[in-house]
């Protein structure tokens, strides 16, 4: 029987984006969705540090990562990266006219507050996306929770991921917009 699996500290934890793919044995993988359509492939997984969204077209590659700042993750191909210390905004331009938008936020909230977007989130996970509860020691209180929702949109698509961290009452949220 396996332990309680241990989320990291909001501090700990960084978002990255590489113009390249990335090993998939760098990630311990909780739980996975593949998305194949109109000449694009998305492979959705949620980790025990947030999520890896790995984009491809067969030409043109993305990868965006929320892992550990101790994880040993490469230079090569990192296009965009930064600390979760406040809310960001950032884009790249990729060859062949491909568009990259992220939005992240992280949120602290009152106790009731965040156990009430943690319920909501668990239920729109399960009803629109993938959605990962991980097991903690702790029997009283939630769970961390990884949900991640993806859409298409014109000429693109939109994946919206959620990570709640119970222990912090904080939650991260990110948006990312890929257009071609």
């Amino acid at each position: 029987m396996a332990g309680p699996l241990i989320r990291p500290k909001v501090a700990e934890l960084v978002f990255r984006l590489y113009d390249r793919p990335l090993h998939p044995e760098l990630f311990e993988v909780l739980s996975c969705r593949a998305i194949a359509r109109d000449g694009y492939t998305l492979f959705v997984r949620l980790t025990r540090t947030g999520h890896v969204l790995a984009w491809t077209d067969g030409q043109i590659h993305l990868e965006e990562i929320i892992a550990t700042g101790e994880m040993e993750l490469p230079e090569s191909g990192r296009r965009l990266g930064y600390d979760f210390d406040a809310g960001r905004n950032a884009r790249c331009t990729l060859p062949g006219g491909v568009r990259y938008h992220v939005s992240s936020q992280l949120e602290q909230l009152p106790l009731e507050q965040f156990q009430h977007v943690h319920e909501e989130l668990a239920a729109d996970g399960e009803k629109k996306g993938l959605v990962f509860h991980c097991k903690t020691g702790n029997r009283l209180g939630p769970s961390p929770l990884g949900v991640v929702i993806v859409q298409t949109v014109s000429d693109g698509l939109s994946a919206t991921a959620f990570h709640t961290f119970p222990d912090e009452l904080a939650i991260i949220k990110t948006q990312s917009l890929i257009e071609w």
